[in-house]
């Protein structure tokens, strides 16, 4: 085949007067070609179908990927490569990124201004919604809320799927993300999520939720927002929820949230944050370890502020909180007051604590301390007896017996009630 370049040079030649012989000659393709291409002059040579060669290694999966592609459209190509190797399939992820586009072609997007920043300077935090039916409640479809934390420099994701976007919430995985990395970047870019930003003053300052203000001073990083409209200054960690849902949540089943956040972090820990970064070019994790020195480190203490409440306990001696309930000391008084941590419930009766609890995701979970409860019930939860039943919501108990001990007391009671007439 004669490129154009090498066409176009026969042609000058042959202007300039020489001979077939001699172009041929100088070029080092035979007479006949070089007079063809004359004649043709600079029309684009035509092509015949390409032979038959050595079978394609993807022709056995294409009905595959076509009934992925079909179920999920926008199941990644590095998704689809590693689930045909786990197949069998032994050719390039070039071939499944190619046939993958050909019938998923892929939208025009406008271009994007890119922003990088220094190792430790910014970290992007964000929540994203998911739809999700759980295989332990195959009839109930509910939502998540995956918060991502995503430092700017290496591009490190911290991620888990919690089911509220709320205050206390959004601080705990805060605290969650800071000690998965080790550190606490300098500032944090947040979207005007009501839970981080609350409005703007008078001079068109941005004005913070005061707690989140507590928390960036205890842990010493600075809050910024982005600009009204300008979600793309926040691409870092929006691109990142685009490829947990393509590469890790589609065509996956979860047994419930907490299965849900076990295979993200096995998915964060082997796919996820030990790739090679299509746009730093960089392996994360590689990144992420010349990173992490450059954090600021984490503070001596816990971050301890608090949401005061006041609740009423209910008459089976629960207290409830966020749609959950927690239990309480039998004989604590009807009305007592709540303290709210990011990570913990305290519950106090005229200013004496009595009773802590880890908070609980969800909504009608129920937190029983059996030492709050007295009698043979409380013994039979403190001890685990085996002859025990849970009865109702809150785990009280009832001791098993069998029909003969029934029969007995029913023939004393019948005796009795003979006896008397």
């Amino acid at each position: 085949m004669v490129l154009l370049g090498e066409l176009v040079m026969i042609l000058d030649l042959h202007r300039q007067g020489l001979s077939v012989s001699a172009i041929a000659r100088r070029t080092g393709r035979d007479p006949k070609t070089i007079r063809k291409y004359i004649e043709r002059g600079l029309e684009p040579p035509a092509y015949g179908p390409r032979q038959p060669g050595r079978p394609s290694k993807l022709a056995p999966y294409l009905d595959y990927l076509r009934e992925r592609i079909t179920a999920f459209p926008d199941l990644s190509a590095v998704r689809l490569t590693r689930e045909l190797r786990e197949r069998g399939y032994t050719g390039a992820y070039t071939a499944v990124k190619r046939f993958a586009a050909a019938i998923r072609p892929p939208e025009a997007k406008p271009y994007e201004v890119r922003f990088e920043t220094p190792a430790g300077q910014q970290a992007q935090v964000d929540f994203a919604r998911f739809l999700v039916t759980f295989t332990d409640a195959p009839d109930t479809t509910c939502i998540v809320w995956l918060f991502s934390l995503v430092l700017g420099h290496s591009r490190h994701i911290e991620a888990r799927f919690v089911l509220h976007q709320d205050l206390q919430t959004l601080l705990r995985c805060h605290m969650q993300a800071f000690t998965a990395i080790g550190g606490v970047p300098i500032e944090i870019l947040y979207d005007r999520m009501k839970t981080a930003v609350t409005g703007e003053d008078a001079d068109g300052h941005i004005v913070y939720n005061r707690s989140l203000l507590a928390l960036a001073q205890h842990y010493g990083f600075l809050p910024r927002a982005c600009r009204p409209y300008r979600a793309k200054t926040k691409g870092k960690v929006e691109r990142p929820f685009s490829y947990i849902r393509q590469d890790f949540f589609l065509a996956r089943s979860f047994r419930d949230l907490d299965d849900l956040n076990r295979q993200l972090r096995s998915w964060l820990d082997t796919v996820a944050n030990v790739r090679l970064h299509g746009t730093t070019q960089r392996i994360v994790s590689e990144a992420f370890a010349a990173e992490r020195p450059e954090l600021q480190p984490l503070p001596a203490l816990p971050f301890d502020a608090l949401l005061t409440l006041e609740r009423r306990v209910s008459h089976d001696g629960l207290v409830s909180i966020g749609g959950n309930y927690y239990s309480v000391p039998d004989r604590t008084r009807r009305v007592v007051e709540v303290h709210q941590l990011p990570d913990t419930i305290r519950i106090l009766d005229g200013g004496r604590l009595v009773a802590s609890h880890p908070i609980l995701e969800g909504r009608r979970q129920y937190r029983i301390d059996p030492d709050h409860r007295q009698g043979t019930a409380a013994r039979a939860m403190r001890h685990g007896h085996p002859d025990s039943l849970p009865i109702g919501r809150h785990g009280d108990h009832v001791a098993r017996r069998s029909l003969a001990v029934y029969q007995a007391v029913g023939e004393r009671l019948a005796g009795g009630i003979g006896g008397q007439r």
